[in-house]
């Protein structure tokens, strides 16, 4: 078997053209004179620096973030998501530069703002104008790949459903190789047959699919497609595994498979971590009168502390303490903690319209500043529930690779309050780890913004 020099795998990353990059840099400087012009303020040579320093910083937080590779398989959502997410470190970095330079009070703030939101909108509409010309030029059959499977295992039938409903990516299914005939796959012919067609330039993607047992087939197989300039992919079957946010990485060069693995790596780790004190410190400014009453409240109604320390898990299983105002007349933290329930006598009067509220919530913004929760996550569970539910459901413990959070995307999606069947858990887990794997900042922003209009109430909040 041919073997290439720097390492087992090379990650194959198709790079968007040099001009690509430079349309990017002049879409942002452009826009930043425009701006100047249109608001009649005079294009110095400060605004010079600024839009060569948003150029320079853009480029590289666009190549960390993987803008520049080829998109041609993923969606446009997902693009222009990284697109904003680099452009949102630019402005990060501009605030911070011009903080510690003490350079802020030469530009005006008319300008910058109007050019901090219009850059990345003309740059997401290049990328959305980009697709649809390339969508066009696909189904008159033009930019297109032919596609072929080399092994008929479940995954076939998985792959084929994914690129006939997205014919924007411009794949043409050429057929499935395979030495051994398959009744419900159309088996054009052995392997032999794939690589006489793959060197005739019949075939453009060759995805290998044979079962991770055939070792020996899948090491011949490309070594027999090295000498043809066909893409070639081998497809572990991962699917006997249930992934949450699975990615490549390497060990001393060798690659391996995180298959259960924090979304918040990295970047989007700091993106998250950035979003909770700013949002949280600002929800904070706002809530802290309202607070001040409800404490008042609690404290008038009913004997004992205002708020009500729980100890939960957090990030990694962790026992944290989550704050609550206190809503019962009891304050119980025990091996065994009865899930409140509809007309519950340990609940208050004020205390029940607090928790159809969530308003018994709040200063759990504290735990936010503080680290140990997030503003949307996975709701915390009591540790005695946790105890108990993690030997009932399949994957339970997952949702502890991230923080929990105030909100999140079983609690917008009606799974909030009491769980009094086991199969309510169930979903409300399979909501918790839907949202771990399919995590954006745009996703949190959809969970906020549902959660203020729709989330603080429910039939099951009681």
């Amino acid at each position: 078997m041919i073997q290439l020099p720097g390492g087992l795998i090379r990650p194959h990353n198709a790079k968007l053209s040099f001009l690509h990059r430079v349309l990017d840099g002049g879409v942002i400087a452009v826009s930043l004179y425009a701006c100047n012009l249109a608001l009649g303020v005079p294009p110095t040579i400060y605004y010079g620096l600024a839009g060569t320093l948003a150029v320079l910083l853009f480029l590289l937080f666009a190549e960390i973030k993987g803008v520049y590779h080829s998109w041609r398989l993923d969606p446009i959502g997902r693009e222009v998501n990284h697109v904003l997410i680099a452009w949102m470190l630019v402005v990060c970095s501009l605030v911070i530069l011009a903080f510690l330079s003490k350079t802020s009070e030469i530009y005006s703030r008319r300008v910058i703002l109007v050019w901090l939101v219009l850059a990345p909108t003309l740059l997401a509409l290049f990328r959305v104008s980009m697709r649809f010309w390339l969508h066009a030029l696909r189904k008159r059959g033009r930019n297109t790949r032919t596609v072929a499977f080399a092994g008929s295992s479940k995954l076939v039938n998985r792959l084929m459903a994914q690129i006939e409903s997205a014919p924007w990516m411009g794949l043409q299914l050429s057929g499935v190789y395979d030495d051994q005939h398959h009744e419900d796959l159309p088996v054009r012919g052995g392997l032999s047959a794939l690589v006489e067609d793959v060197r005739s330039g019949k075939i453009d993607y060759v995805y290998i699919t044979l079962p991770s047992g055939e070792e020996k087939r899948i090491a011949q197989l490309v070594n027999d497609l090295a000498d043809t300039t066909a893409t070639v992919c081998v497809v572990p079957d991962l699917f006997v595994f249930d992934l949450l946010h699975a990615r490549w990485s390497s060990i001393g060069g060798i690659p391996v498979v995180n298959v259960f693995e924090s979304p918040f790596y990295g970047v989007d780790g700091w993106m998250k971590r950035a979003e909770d004190l700013i949002l949280g410190f600002l929800i904070l400014m706002l809530a802290i009168f309202p607070m001040l009453l409800i404490a008042i409240g609690v404290k008038l109604t009913s004997s004992g502390p205002v708020l009500f320390r729980q100890r939960r898990y957090g990030l990694n299983g962790e026992v944290i303490e989550v704050l609550k105002f206190r809503t019962m007349r009891v304050c119980e933290d025990g091996a065994s903690i009865p899930q409140a329930r509809n007309g519950d006598p340990r609940i208050t009067r004020f205390g029940a319209f607090l928790r159809r509220r969530s308003l018994d919530e709040l200063p759990q913004f504290f735990n936010v500043l503080q680290g140990t929760m997030s503003i949307v996550g996975p709701r915390p569970h009591a540790v005695a529930h946790n105890e108990q539910y993690r030997q009932l459901i399949h994957g339970y413990m997952l949702r502890h690779k991230v923080k929990p959070g105030i909100t999140g995307w079983a609690q917008v999606n009606g799974w909030r309050g009491e769980t009094d069947t086991l199969d309510k858990m169930r979903r409300r887990i399979e909501f918790d780890l839907a949202y771990m794997r399919d995590w954006s900042l745009w996703l949190d922003i959809k969970i906020i913004f549902l959660t203020i209009f729709t989330g603080f109430s429910g039939k099951n909040a009681y």
